[in-house]
């Protein structure tokens, strides 16, 4: 099975130019492909995997991957899905979230493999270069004004305003193909559905400029089925980066993945096999209370981007945290599976457990305080709390300087104590 037929199986191309050339070009060997990455953020997100894995899929196919940094266009800022002007980072901090994303790639991709090894560029090689005259001379006449405003990317803003530095974005998009097609003779890029425009547009230059013959394909926006925005838990981002998402909380994000979606995520996010896939679509259809391919999806995702003692121990949290004794977490372990949940530092050496129910919002007053520890709503460290009187002490912290307070399944909050 060639490359185009595993992603078809993955519902993973949703446009690509001439298919048919595309398919034979392939199998006549190798391709050199490539994806670009903004640097929008100091670290890439779950966003971002569906194209990372897109350029792992071609490598272990034997084509050659390009990851393109956008240390330049990084500086300009996409257009392409957004309804207003990009706030422009400064020089210095764009250059430093460039050598991130440049370090965090080198993990998805075998940059030493002997007869396909990957390339990691960075735009600004060539674009910091550019001297304005010439470049509109030899490029800017290549591009038709009535073309670019017709491209999503650029119409889809009109109303609301663009300016023509995010205009001239995908001018120098397009030059970023033309260079790498010319550097290592790339004729594919690749993307998500949002940068259609942007590609075929690259497939016109280097058509117009060197008679070269280059293809396109992008993946699809990917979308939840509960209507909710993917890549987001407790609406913040999730990262891929253990400092921003600790790999317990990336684990969860994965592992609460709805029904209706996990089998498609599988296929996205996944190198398990057609027929793997398959046996788990029917477990999830005979057998969906067992959330094996939940667990299945967690664990191959997290595996990947962080490794497997990550997923080890993440599976060790969430059998404590649910199941288990809080008092067997190590003081590390506490820190990553309470990453971002609404926390209070104190240095009090007591506190009432009423007083603290309402500072932290947990109970909306006094009266309803009483009330939640009267019904059995409340736990500390995971242990029910039915004494309205409660004062916590040493005795209820966990490695010393921790508290959890729980109301009902899902709403926590963690004391962490100074003294």
């Amino acid at each position: 099975m060639n490359i185009l037929q595993d992603l078809e199986f993955r519902e993973l191309i949703y446009q690509v130019t001439d298919a048919d050339e595309l398919q034979q070009r392939l199998a006549a060997g190798p391709i050199t492909l490539y994806i670009g990455f903004d640097p929008t953020a100091d670290s890439l997100h779950v966003g971002h995997l569906l194209p990372v894995i897109g350029l792992r899929r071609f490598q272990k196919a034997g084509h050659l991957p390009i990851a393109l940094v956008g240390g330049g266009t990084g500086l300009i800022g996409d257009p392409s899905g957004k309804v207003s002007e990009r706030a422009l980072g400064p020089a210095d901090q764009i250059e430093e979230w460039t050598g991130s994303i440049r370090k965090q790639l080198k993990r998805y991709l075998d940059f030493d493999a002997k007869t396909n090894p990957a390339r990691l560029e960075n735009n600004y090689r060539w674009l910091g270069e550019l001297e304005v005259i010439n470049f509109l001379r030899e490029i800017g006449k290549h591009f038709s004004l009535g073309s670019m405003l017709a491209k999503e990317s650029v119409r889809s803003r009109l109303s609301a305003g663009i300016s023509y530095t995010e205009f001239s974005y995908m001018i120098l998009q397009s030059y970023d193909f033309l260079k790498l097609n010319e550097l290592y003779n790339c004729e594919l890029q690749a993307g998500g559905s949002d940068q259609w425009g942007n590609i075929t547009t690259g497939i016109d230059l280097i058509r117009r400029v060197t008679n070269r013959k280059a293809y396109g394909l992008t993946f699809p926006l990917i979308t939840k089925s509960d209507g909710t925005k993917f890549g987001k838990t407790e609406g913040e981002a999730v990262w891929l980066d253990p400092a921003r998402t600790s790999p317990y909380q990336f684990y969860q994000f994965w592992f609460n993945t709805d029904d209706r979606d996990v089998i498609k995520f599988i296929k996205f996010f996944t190198f398990l096999s057609h027929a793997e896939i398959l046996n788990l679509q029917e477990e999830v259809e005979n057998n969906p209370g067992k959330r094996v391919a939940q667990r299945t999806l967690a664990r191959e995702v997290t595996a990947l981007v962080h490794d497997q003692k990550a997923v080890t121990k993440s599976e060790k949290i969430a059998q404590t945290l649910f199941y288990g004794d809080l008092q067997s977490l190590t003081a590390a372990e506490i820190e990553e599976a309470f990453q971002g949940i609404p926390s209070l530092t104190s240095s009090a050496k007591e506190y009432g457990l009423v007083d603290l129910l309402v500072k932290s919002g947990l109970s909306s007053s006094r009266r309803q305080a009483r009330e939640d520890i009267k019904n059995r709503s409340i736990r500390i460290n995971n242990i029910p709390e039915t004494n309205i009187h409660k004062v916590l002490r040493l005795e209820d912290r966990l490695c010393g300087k921790y508290t959890l307070l729980l109301r009902g399944k899902k709403n926590h909050f963690l004391v962490k104590w100074l003294t």
